[in-house]
């Protein structure tokens, strides 16, 4: 916790001016409410015994001065609430940046363990929570502070018995609200863990809705959702329920101790050991005295809604990327695309069944070489390897006699070109989402890059052409057209690698024949490798590589894997 709470207190530094400004505020706004009832108890213990003129003098002099205050208090609750709360905002930027450059930098291993809708809830409501912590959190702790010792000093100054009796009733509350404090930490957590599914079931039925009303499965999304919004609703009651105990508890307590003061007052009042303005300045004193009392428990509610958010939040900082560059990494540089597997192996994490096994493979620059096997072979995942994707577990891989944990990891993954079977098009227009395969090239470069890919004339067709939105996920474009723009954009990128992992098999005949024209194009003169289903598409391919479970088990062009009627023979007689 120690560490948690230094890591934290860390976000202040940028904007340490503006914090200590914050609590000089603070202090400045407590201190003022503090001369209210000291000008009260002067009012009524000393004007009566004055002359009139002198009295009514006396109060327009005190009345200006309090304006003067109220003014000065107004301006510091200003700066408080504005310029604090935007010192919060900046931290929630540089908090919200540091979680999602982390999540760039983390592995494929790491997401295929993790649900969008957790990770998004991550750096949305957790850091929500944990900003007005980092806010608040050190204002009401000074601003509590300065009124209880004030109102303390001030109180016992007033009436030592009077002090007593408000103070009995004290550790009581302390131990009342630590108790209940324990309670709603844990309701608390079980809370975010449910917004956190809840955020994770909504991501995946937007996503999918498609999906959903093609097979009109809407009431049974609603079923999934209603379940989960339940737990929800159930972990919500629970927190409410010691809430409602903490908060009902605090009001009673403040009431009991007006009570006890005003029974014990009046005693001293009949007693003649206390002037009643006195009695009434203790009075006012008491609501300064106990409402601090009420925010600092308050604060511990706040911080424990905070704090449990941060360590969420440093639970991902914490996280290592498996896969970084070398402290002494190098640019890869020049790259012919001369590629090779050294006894290759790999395995997805350590209880997983290894499903590469010594894999060698000496790939010299231009050729095209196509994986064919059947699915679970490994072919994907041998693909995912070149890019470090993945690392592998066993042997290494080089490129122009380069190990490629030795390079730099932006630029390996520059020099390579991916065209997947599910294309990825980000929201934005045609424009955009081809320039993310270069994002400073001119626009002449991107319909230059288009043409290659056989993109350029329906482009033109759309309504804005190449500013048109293409909507999320590019739904507003058919697939082969979708195909088209991300071979645009790896044409753009002009890597010496290309992969192609199953780039066509989900393509209709006619959208197939022109992407298949434009990735023959983009292939020419770049070590390529093919993933494909549809061994029609790889018939001219100069090398065929037929991966099983078992490793390669065959190699060679398609005639020859014909003529030895193995493998590649049966796949390619059951494939017609």
């Amino acid at each position: 916790m120690k560490e948690n709470l230094k890591r934290m207190a860390g976000y202040y530094r940028p904007y340490l001016k503006t914090f200590i400004l914050d609590m000089c505020f603070a202090f400045l706004a407590s201190a003022i409410s503090l001369i209210i009832p000291l000008v009260v108890r002067y009012i009524t213990s000393q004007l009566p015994l004055l002359e009139t003129q002198e009295a009514v003098r006396q109060v327009l002099t005190i009345g200006l001065v309090l304006i003067v205050l109220v003014l000065i208090q107004f301006g510091s609750n200003y700066y408080i609430t504005n310029v604090g709360h935007v010192m919060g905002a900046k931290m929630e930027y540089d908090m919200r940046a540091d979680i999602f450059s982390h999540y760039q930098k983390l592995s494929f291993a790491f997401y295929d363990d993790q649900k969008v809708g957790q990770l998004l809830s991550r750096i949305t409501s957790d850091l929500f929570d944990i900003t007005e912590l980092l806010h608040h959190g050190p204002e009401n702790l000074m601003i509590s502070f300065i009124k209880i010792i004030g109102a303390f000093v001030i109180l016992i100054n007033i009436s030592g018995y009077l002090t007593l009796a408000a103070f009995i009733l004290v550790p009581i509350m302390f131990l009342y609200a630590y108790y209940l404090n324990k309670k709603m930490k844990r309701a608390f957590s079980q809370n975010r863990a449910k917004i956190a599914e809840i955020n994770t079931q909504i991501e995946d039925n937007l996503a999918g809705i498609r999906v959903v009303k093609s097979f009109a499965n809407e009431e049974i999304e609603r079923d999934k959702f209603r379940e989960g919004n339940d737990g929800f609703l159930q972990a919500k009651k629970n927190s409410y329920f010691y809430m409602g105990f903490f908060h009902s508890g605090m009001t009673a307590f403040t009431m009991l101790i007006n009570v006890i003061v005003i029974m014990v007052g009046g005693v001293l009042i009949a007693k003649n050991m206390i002037p009643v303005s006195d009695f009434v300045a203790f009075l006012l004193y008491i609501n300064i005295f106990t409402d601090p009392i009420r925010t600092l428990i308050d604060f511990t509610e706040q911080f424990q809604n905070g704090y449990s958010g941060f360590e969420r939040f440093v639970e991902i900082l914490n996280i290592e990327p498996d896969i970084k560059d070398k402290p002494h990494a190098v640019p890869l540089q020049n790259v012919k695309g001369d590629i090779v597997f050294d006894d290759v192996s790999f395995q997805y994490n350590d209880t997983a069944h290894r499903v590469l096994r010594h894999i060698n493979l000496n790939i010299k620059a231009g050729s095209y070489v196509a994986l064919v096997g059947s699915s679970g072979g490994g072919k994907t995942t041998l693909c995912s390897l070149i890019p470090r994707f993945y690392d592998v577990t066993g042997g290494c891989i080089r490129i122009d006699g380069k190990d490629i944990r030795d390079v730099t990891l932006r630029s390996l993954r520059k020099n390579i070109g991916i065209v997947q079977q599910d294309v990825y098009l980000f929201v934005g227009n045609v424009l955009e989402n081809i320039r993310y395969g270069r994002p400073d090239a001119t626009y002449e470069e991107v319909v230059e890059a288009a043409k290659l890919a056989n993109a350029h004339e329906f482009i033109m067709e759309l309504p804005n052409g190449y500013e048109t939105d293409i909507g999320q996920r590019g739904i507003k474009l058919s697939g082969g057209q979708k195909q088209r723009l991300s071979i645009a954009r790896v044409f753009l990128k002009n890597p010496p690698i290309l992969i192609f992992d199953e780039a066509t098999s989900a393509l209709d005949n006619e959208s197939e024949s022109i992407v298949k024209e434009s990735l023959e194009r983009l292939a020419a003169d770049r070590t390529t490798f093919v993933i494909a289903h549809r061994l029609s598409t790889i018939r001219n391919a100069q090398e065929i590589i037929v991966l099983t479970e078992n490793g390669i088990e065959e190699t060679g062009t398609h005639e020859e894997l014909l003529q030895k009627n193995g493998v590649y023979a049966g796949l390619y007689q059951w494939a017609k």
